[in-house]
């Protein structure tokens, strides 16, 4: 069967894409007093293992921020200079992998799971992105599923991405977006632990 670049096979069967995934996870924490925020856990398991655990059918994972013990192998990497912000770390995490499609996610999203990161990637269709609502129906560009040639054109139309903003990167960009859902929803503070 031959299968378009994003979601339906020829006659309608749903394609299998390959994609890469990239996690940003080098912020300062800072809603956090300093604790490592990738590392805090849930359930006996850190916030950072759970997203690894939700993108494991990547062809590569790479983890942007600084080396830390993980349940699984991945790629590391990190925004030159380092604190360049979340864009930088787009650019930076981009550099590796060459499939078609990037699911980018933060590494706080401790309710996402594979059937959620496997929406988003079959979600593209047409368009240039998807990404998950969180439970309020607020947007998550950073949990989202991207076109590679897309994100490639917004970070080269940007120029340098240190201290950019994520919504200035993608304002060009067609993206569709999932009905609410806990998958999107993030963990800024101690008390988005007890939602």
């Amino acid at each position: 069967m031959d299968f378009d670049a994003v979601g339906q096979g020829v006659g309608g069967g749903v394609a299998r894409v390959d994609f890469d995934a990239v996690v940003l996870a080098g912020g300062g924490s800072t809603r956090f007093g300093g604790v490592d925020k990738a590392m805090l856990v849930l359930e006996g398991v850190s916030l950072l293992d759970r997203v690894l655990e939700a993108t494991k059918q990547g062809r590569i994972t790479t983890v942007v921020g600084p080396h830390r013990k993980t349940s699984r192998e991945v790629a590391w990497t990190s925004e030159q200079p380092p604190a360049g912000g979340p864009v930088a770390g787009i650019a930076a995490g981009l550099r590796q992998g060459d499939s078609p499609v990037v699911v980018l996610v933060s590494c706080d999203l401790p309710w996402l799971t594979t059937t959620d990161v496997a929406g988003l990637v079959a979600g593209i269709t047409d368009h240039d992105g998807y990404g998950l609502r969180d439970s309020d129906g607020r947007e998550q560009p950073l949990a989202a599923a991207y076109r590679r040639t897309a994100l490639t054109r917004a970070l080269d139309k940007l120029g340098d991405p240190r201290d950019q903003s994520v919504r200035r990167l993608l304002a060009g960009l067609d993206l569709g977006w999932s009905e609410p859902t806990r998958a999107g929803d993030d963990v800024d503070t101690w008390a988005d632990f007890d939602d």
